[in-house]
């Protein structure tokens, strides 16, 4: 079987171990638990996809033969527990099934290095000083271009610890830098536009620490083709000795973030890990006091609260800041993942209100003055539209809260105290605006974010969830915000450690 990409990754050499960097791609939609059944060639692409990048160990052809098992029994044992354990990673319901979607992020084009490989604080420069060194044959854009993106990418790492990270023109480095075509001698080779994009060597002599960009790329500054900061600044974490992160907000995260408007940067995690390898600056306080590194969201934060929640499919999801989590009815943990990798280049960050229509099969996005409508994975013509659409006065500038009642065909939209009855049937607002504590007894205004969700409604104010039974409008609880998340509340001891 011809295995694509996959194909190319070599096998991890002692002290030469290669870490492969590719982009985000877009799963195949609807977000289905499972289907028919992997096919068997689907079963060995998968098994190859776990044996690179999760240590699965697959059986000889003998045990094979002699294993009394039925078609598909191995499914059921070590590799169900590698499938889980990959979908966990990224965030994904860890079923432990080859479904559709879980397929599609195996095929996405990704980083080579593995995902659960224990680099952390063993591979490292001894030395505070590095210099580097950029070939200057097969460059995409202008060499001048080409050493301001490098220098850039290297200061993010620099000006956050102990290192001093040096540019020489002579062929003396210690990390070397190169654009290469196809197979360039070093056991990994490009294959052509997408795909592999580049790879870097962890430290050590020789080749170690050195950087190789696939010449054939549709390289570039900005959103368009591969921003080649963004890949140059995880491909130096990984020359620094860096692994991957299951922190989705992380540059350390196996999959890029290409999404639109993204200002690629380290996260608080890169920063900690890079800091227990070479040390905190002298001058991290001052440098980043008023502006610290971004944190991802911790659904465990007693402060924790949302900008919209939606129910899609089987799933309900909880929206923050860049992030979503995700949570299935069949599984305790909700995986938390990037918007951008459900919806890259159509729906922005921060948002507003969500919904979903099911009569209808869109989803409905909104942000301040405007709105985006999806079905499956594509933005409908014409959109974003202005929300005066849909009826609102030009008083209205954003929308807090959608919240969407499948069996009775209706919506109501929140604005401030305001809330709005909106008929999805006929496509128009019913009558004017009504006080929100007037149809919502005991809801505070301005709200955060609602779902109609088990049956019941949910509100959102700050770090507080009312729930609220639907019929009567009556509150049955108040509890934190993250209550429906399940999160298992951290002691005292696992906080302050966090925070050294």
């Amino acid at each position: 079987m011809k295995m694509l990409w996959l194909s190319l990754l070599s096998l991890l050499m002692p002290g030469k171990t290669p870490v492969t960097a590719l982009p985000l791609r877009t799963p195949d939609w609807p977000m289905q638990l499972s289907f028919a059944g992997p096919s068997e060639a689907d079963q060995e692409f998968a098994e190859e996809y776990l044996q690179h990048f999760y240590g699965y160990k697959p059986k000889s052809e003998r045990q094979k033969r002699t294993a009394d098992t039925d078609e598909n029994g191995d499914w059921s044992t070590v590799l169900c527990d590698m499938v889980r354990k990959m979908q966990g990673f990224f965030g994904l319901p860890p079923s432990g099934e080859l479904t559709k979607e879980t397929l599609a992020v195996m095929k996405r084009p990704r980083c080579g290095l593995s995902d659960v490989e224990p680099f952390a604080g063993t591979i490292r420069w001894k030395k505070r000083t590095l210099s580097y060194r950029t070939v200057d044959r097969n460059l995409p854009i202008t060499p001048s271009k080409v050493h301001k993106v490098f220098r850039a990418a290297w200061k993010l790492w620099s000006s956050v610890t102990q290192l001093k990270i040096r540019k020489r023109s002579r062929k003396e480095a210690d990390i070397v830098i190169s654009f290469h075509r196809s197979d360039h001698k070093d056991g990994s080779p490009f294959d052509g536009k997408e795909g592999i994009l580049a790879h870097a060597f962890l430290p050590g002599y020789g080749i170690g620490g050195d950087v190789h960009f696939d010449a054939d790329e549709d390289w570039s500054l900005n959103s368009t083709g591969f921003n080649l900061f963004a890949v140059a600044i995880h491909e130096f974490g990984h020359a620094l000795g860096l692994h991957h992160s299951s922190d989705p907000g992380a540059i350390m995260f196996p999959a890029y973030n290409f999404a639109p408007n993204y200002e690629p940067q380290l996260s608080f995690r890169d920063v900690k890990d890079i800091q227990h390898l070479y040390g905190v600056s002298p001058n991290f306080a001052s440098l980043f006091s008023k502006k610290p590194p971004p944190r991802t969201p911790d659904k465990c934060d007693p402060e924790l609260s949302f900008d919209a929640v939606t129910e899609l499919q089987q799933e309900v999801l909880f929206f923050k800041d860049r992030f979503m989590w995700r949570k299935h009815p069949l599984f305790d943990e909700a995986g938390l993942t990037l918007i951008s990798s459900l919806w890259p280049d159509s729906v922005p960050s921060y948002l507003d209100a969500v919904y979903e229509n099911v009569e209808r099969n869109v989803i409905v996005f909104f942000k301040g003055h405007q709105y985006w409508m999806l079905k499956q994975l594509t933005l409908e013509k014409g959109f974003p539209r202005n929300i005066s659409d849909l009826g609102f006065p030009s008083r209205i500038t954003s929308v807090d809260a959608a919240l969407h009642f499948r069996n009775d065909h209706y919506t109501v939209f929140f604005t401030g105290h305001e809330c709005w009855r909106y008929n999805e049937e006929q496509k128009m607002m019913e009558g004017s605006p009504t006080l929100i504590e007037q149809q919502w007894p005991g809801i505070p205004a301005p709200i955060d974010a609602a779902v109609f969700y088990d049956g019941f409604v949910h509100f959102f104010k700050g770090n507080i969830h009312y729930k609220l039974d639907s019929s009567s409008k009556r509150i049955i609880s108040i509890s934190p915000a993250n209550d429906l998340l399940e999160c298992k509340m951290k002691n005292d001891n696992e906080i302050l450690t966090e925070r050294r």
